[in-house]
């Protein structure tokens, strides 16, 4: 018998006065009153066939409820805030870093050392990488989770968390951490009790008592490590069981059918949010239902489960944004973000963007950058993308074959010397990346390494060669600069900012030594930190120059996060230009991707209704057109305004 929505609100709101006798909860059932049409539908939609629907129901109102009245009075001012203005986050005021405490400043303690720092950058967006309480040694670098609620040791407490987001609070900073939702440490409680044998807890996950449904599921399945975790299930001796394990054998996989899983996560997300996060990174979003016969990713059961996460979040902490991890093809990225029909995420990753990018430093043209960029979807209203060069993973060359063959060039072939320019195998490559997850026999591998090693930093200060050096620290500049202007919210990985080149620590880790992602993940040597303070340093030169980037990023209207930047053409296939518009405003920006100076004819300037009469706001000089045509240096960009 279909249960009626209007009673079993009248019923809940009932339960909440008789459990709350004289708590003020008339704010949040007034959101409760707003939101209680998406949270029916959607968890009718996952959980409609149960017999205890009702109850379950229920249960999670009453979840939300205790989260409500368990958040500071300071940060209900904030949501207060936040919802009045619902795209305070697409400011071009934000830009974001990400980092790893442990190897940026020792631990939280040291962290809050550092705030100057990265204010002095300009940064006002932190994201801190995993931080909660892990298994001592195979972690995936903190993805697997021992404890929602506990901080790793080493890295402090909970009460650091807590310092450091009011700080950054005072500061108008925002912090972001990482929510893993599609999976468990086999060290959680959880994971633990049901090693014991609890069913409770058993049916928190995917547990089979025979190989003939994982048979059945991988069929269809793909692997995601195929080297280090051949296979999606891992057999469990002492209780003779096969459990769900997509990722890595200690990475259990959270079974969402059961809806005891989902209101147990939503009241994880909401804890996280009353620590003070602003921003929740939403990891393995994609996986996060399994279903007989696909490839379990990207299903729609997935979006429904983020679009209840997101109502639930809108009655008891609106203020918190999500950011979804999804890195898939960009037509199924922009449903991450709702695709303009629901709420769902509100950040999500251009990681097309950022290979683009990789692609145009190598081929020196920006063939493969321009197609493929127009065959990315706008973003919904209210929603924004993170751009970025490199971040705490592998780069993997996941663009689109008819991006390739429209640029003129042959799928395979291409991925191939993409891998063997980064990884310094291709005559005359400046880089000194390595291949990632290589596959022998498809010959496809993802490549990893340092931003500056990348782009031939490293290579160029090992032989003494100031030319390479000098292409390394302009390309260094340029990418940056395309991040900057392109809209979205900028993301500077920690390092970047100094040019550090590839770190070989790990290679004596036994814990790491056989991830070699651990190349881009410095461990900060503050020496080389200060010598950003000494001119002539390269240290000095990039500091300065994205401290600058960003200061005039953060004072440019047109620079607004909504990714309605207008692609110009121009006749030379090395130059990359955009439009950047926000009502009278506009700047023009010109990207010389190659080596060699180029240049582009006045032709551009008409097209977008400038006259011959520009200004580049980086350099904060006029541009001169000689014969009709612009200038521009290797490796050279422009934010061109109207003088």
């Amino acid at each position: 018998m279909p249960v009626n929505k209007d009673k079993l609100l009248h019923d809940v709101v009932s339960l909440l006065s008789k459990k709350h006798p004289g708590k003020d909860l008339s704010e949040f059932m007034v959101r409760l009153g707003a939101q209680f049409g998406e949270v029916f539908a959607k968890f009718t939609r996952l959980y409609g066939e149960r017999e205890d629907f009702s109850n379950r129901v229920a249960e999670l109102v009453l979840a939300l409820a205790e989260m409500y009245l368990a958040r500071d009075p300071e940060l209900r001012e904030l949501d207060r805030q936040r919802e009045e203005d619902k795209g305070w986050f697409m400011s071009p005021n934000w830009v974001g870093t990400m980092l790893y405490v442990d190897r940026f400043s020792k631990n939280l303690k040291g962290f809050m050392q550092k705030i100057d720092y990265l204010e002095e950058l300009g940064v006002n967006y932190v994201h801190l990488m995993p931080l909660l309480k892990m298994p001592q040694e195979a972690n995936d670098g903190g993805y697997a989770v021992s404890d929602y609620r506990a901080v790793e040791k080493r890295f402090g407490s909970m009460a650091d968390i807590r310092k450091i987001a009011k700080t950054f609070r005072a500061k108008n900073m925002l912090l972001e951490l990482d929510l893993v939702l599609n999976h468990t440490s086999n060290e959680h409680e959880w994971a633990q009790k049901a090693l014991k044998g609890e069913k409770e807890y058993q049916d928190m996950y995917y547990m089979y008592d025979d190989r003939s449904m994982p048979d059945a599921f991988e069929q269809t399945l793909p692997e995601i490590f195929p080297e280090n975790a051949p296979g999606n299930f891992t057999f469990l001796p002492s209780i003779n069981k096969w459990v769900f394990t997509v990722f890595n054998t200690y990475q259990w996989d959270l079974n969402y059918t059961n809806p005891k899983v989902f209101i147990e996560m939503i009241k994880i997300l909401l804890n996280l949010a009353n620590q003070g996060v602003d921003i929740l990174r939403l990891d393995a979003v994609a996986f996060m239902w399994k279903k007989l016969g696909t490839q379990s990713q990207n299903l729609e059961e997935a979006h429904i489960l983020l679009q209840l996460f997101k109502a639930c979040s809108k009655i008891a902490a609106p203020g918190a944004v999500f950011k979804a991890e999804a890195i898939v093809q960009p037509v199924e990225i922009v449903k991450y973000l709702g695709g303009g029909v629901v709420d769902e995420c509100e950040i999500a990753y251009n990681a097309s963007y950022m290979v683009y990018l990789w692609d145009a430093m190598a081929t020196q043209n920006k063939r493969i950058l321009e197609h493929g960029l127009q065959n990315i979807p706008r973003l919904p209203k209210g929603t924004t993308w993170i751009n970025y060069i490199r971040c705490h993973d592998d780069i993997g060359l996941g663009y689109a074959d008819q991006d390739i063959l429209a640029a003129g060039y042959n799928p395979f072939d291409h991925k191939q010397f993409m891998i063997s320019y980064y990884v310094g195998e291709f005559e005359g490559s400046p880089a000194k990346g390595q291949r990632f997850m290589y596959n022998p026999k498809t010959k496809d591998a993802r490549i990893t390494g340092a931003t500056a090693t990348l782009l031939g930093l490293e290579k160029g200060l090992e032989a003494g060669d100031a030319k390479l050096t000098e292409m390394a620290v302009r390309k260094i500049l340029l990418m940056h600069s395309g991040i900057m202007s392109f809209g979205g919210i900028p993301l500077v990985y920690y390092g970047d900012e100094i040019a550090c080149t590839n770190d070989y620590s790990f290679l004596n880790d036994p814990t790491k030594f056989d991830d070699n992602r651990w190349l881009n993940r410095p461990v900060i040597d503050w020496k080389k930190a200060a010598k950003r303070n000494e001119e002539g340093t390269i240290e000095h030169r990039v500091f300065s120059a994205l401290k600058r980037m960003i200061a005039l990023r953060k004072s440019i209207p047109e620079f607004y996060n909504e990714n309605d930047y207008q692609l110009v053409k121009n006749e030379n296939q090395h130059v990359f230009s955009f439009l950047r518009t926000r009502d009278w405003h506009k700047t023009l920006v010109l990207m010389n991707m190659s080596a060699q100076p180029q240049t582009v004819s006045q032709a551009i300037l008409e097209q977008t209704g400038f006259g011959h009469y520009v200004y580049d706001q980086y350099q904060q000089q006029d541009v001169a057109l000689e014969n009709g045509v612009v200038t521009l240096e290797p490796f050279q960009f422009l934010w061109l305004k109207q003088k």
